[in-house]
C-alpha cells in the first residue's frame, strides 16, 4: 500500500468514526486539495453530495481533477474569496468538516463567530459538525462553539473533535 492509499484509508476511518455514511450531504469547509473531500465522497456514494469549499482555485481544480480521475461525480466545488458566508440553503447539510481552519490565522474571533452561525444555519437539526482544532486551544474553540449553540458530543485523541447539533441545536450533553 502506498502513502496515498494509507492516507485514504486513515481518512475513511476518521470519517466513519465521525458518522459519515452513504447518502449524506457534507460540506468540507476549507477543503484545500481535498484530503478529506475525496474519502468523504467515496463514503457518501452516488446518493450523497460533498460540497468542497475553498478560496484557492488552484487547489479546488486539482481536487476536481483527482475526483474525476477516481470516478467521483458527487463533489461540487464552491470557490470563495475568503468570506464567511456559505452559499447553501438553510438546513441543507448533514455533516460539516471544519478541519484546521478555525484558528486566528484565518479568522478573527468575530469572523469565527460569524462562520459558526453560518454553519449552524446550513446544518440540519441533527447535523454533525466535525472540528479538528489544530493551531487553536481546544477549550477556546469549545467555548466559541458553545456560544453559537453547539454542544460537544464526543472527543477523540489524535482525531478530529466531533460536534453535533440536535433538534434544538443548542442542548448540551
Amino acid at each position: 500500500m502506498n502513502r496515498f492509499e494509507r492516507w485514504l484509508e486513515e481518512c475513511h476511518e476518521v470519517l466513519w468514526e465521525v458518522g459519515v455514511r452513504g447518502g449524506l450531504t457534507l460540506l468540507d469547509f476549507g477543503c484545500g486539495s481535498g484530503n478529506y473531500t475525496i474519502p468523504a465522497a467515496d463514503i457518501v456514494g452516488e446518493t450523497g453530495t460533498v460540497y468542497a469549499l475553498d478560496k484557492d482555485p488552484w487547489k479546488l481544480n486539482k481536487l476536481m481533477e483527482r475526483a474525476h480521475s477516481m470516478g467521483l461525480k458527487n463533489i461540487k466545488k464552491i470557490e470563495t474569496s475568503g468570506e464567511v458566508t456559505i452559499p447553501l440553503e438553510d438546513e441543507s447539510v448533514d455533516v460539516v468538516l471544519l478541519y484546521d481552519i478555525l484558528h486566528n490565522y484565518y479568522f478573527t474571533s468575530n469572523e469565527r463567530s460569524e462562520l459558526l452561525r453560518e454553519v449552524y444555519r446550513i446544518s440540519k437539526s441533527n447535523a454533525i459538525i466535525s472540528v479538528y482544532p489544530k493551531h487553536i486551544e481546544p477549550n477556546e474553540l469549545i467555548n466559541a462553539m458553545e456560544e453559537e449553540n453547539f454542544y460537544l458530543k464526543s472527543q477523540h485523541r489524535q482525531r478530529p473533535l466531533v460536534r453535533e447539533s440536535n433538534g434544538n441545536k443548542g442542548v448540551g450533553v
